[in-house]
């Protein structure tokens, strides 16, 4: 009987497995191809999944009388939604989760009123400029603060994840700054004198202030704000497609007057803000030097 050349064996055992490791890497090429657009991904399932913030009015928040979430952010995903076609699938998350949400591709994007940090750019994409807002402190009128360095040695409370939080850091030096789950907890905390000052954007602001006025304890905004907040839609990064279709879908709306439309429900001429919008669709890292530290 002629003797089987063991030689040759391994030499086969080598190529079948070079086969099977190029069949593999070329496997996972295919398949996160297949799954890197994330805009065929949204209009083959019909619908877009928009996060906005869960109560933080009067970006995005429960009306307490219909039972559903409304706000300026929320008609942004609907907007967002219709002018690609699909459905809205509209979903709540709190301030600090609007990142993580984004990162672990539990959301397609999120209108949460992200204002862009270079640390947050290199966490995730942003879209062009859809909104734009001063950060401002509050404080009670009675407690004799009048300007931020006011504030050295003083407790001052932002929402944990909040660009507020971030910026006070190294605008209100001296502060011994705390973080809260929400923004109305902080309110809570000024109040009950835990805090002596809260900072967030100007118009969340606004809205404890106008409902301090109804109690014996008064608070008031100081004049000076910490920083001048870009805000833009977020997504993943690596998704040129959808940044691509979401900046699209801002300039159109921008142009027909859909945009100013939402800004005068929410923010303008039909709400009780009252504010003239000033901001333009553009990229948001046009910012000063107060976001960009």
């Amino acid at each position: 009987m002629k003797k089987r050349n063991s030689n040759t064996l391994p030499t086969r055992s080598a190529s079948a497995s070079a086969a099977l490791l190029i069949i593999s890497i070329l496997g996972a090429t295919w398949s996160s191809s297949a799954y890197a657009n994330r805009l065929e991904d949204i209009k083959s399932r019909g619908t877009l999944i928009c996060a906005t913030q869960n109560a933080s009015s009067p970006y995005g928040y429960q009306d307490p009388k219909e039972r559903k979430y409304v706000g300026y952010d929320v008609d942004i995903c609907q907007a967002i939604a219709s002018h690609l076609g699909v459905k809205l699938q509209h979903k709540p998350v709190s301030t600090e989760a609007r990142i993580p949400e984004v990162k672990m591709g539990r959301v397609d994007i999120v209108a949460g009123s992200v204002a862009w940090l270079p640390k947050r750019a290199q966490e995730v994409d942003f879209s062009l400029q859809y909104l734009q807002g001063n950060i401002k402190v509050l404080v009670k009128k009675d407690s004799g603060i009048k300007t931020l360095a006011d504030l050295k040695g003083k407790k001052v409370c932002a929402s944990s994840g909040s660009s507020s939080a971030a910026i006070a850091q190294k605008a209100i030096p001296g502060a011994d700054i705390l973080t809260y789950q929400n923004i109305s907890q902080c309110y809570l905390g000024l109040q009950n004198d835990k805090v002596q000052a809260m900072s967030a954007g100007e118009l969340v602001l606004l809205r404890f202030s106008n409902d301090s006025q109804k109690t014996g304890s008064p608070a008031v905004l100081l004049e000076q704000p910490t920083a001048t907040e870009h805000i833009g839609v977020i997504m993943n990064k690596g998704e040129p497609e959808l940044k691509g279709a979401v900046n699209e879908a801002l300039q159109a709306m921008d142009q027909s007057g859909e945009l100013d439309k939402i800004f005068n429900k929410w923010l303008g001429a039909d709400s009780i803000y009252k504010l003239t919008r000033e901001f333009k669709v553009e990229p948001v890292t046009q910012t000063d030097n107060a976001t960009a530290q």
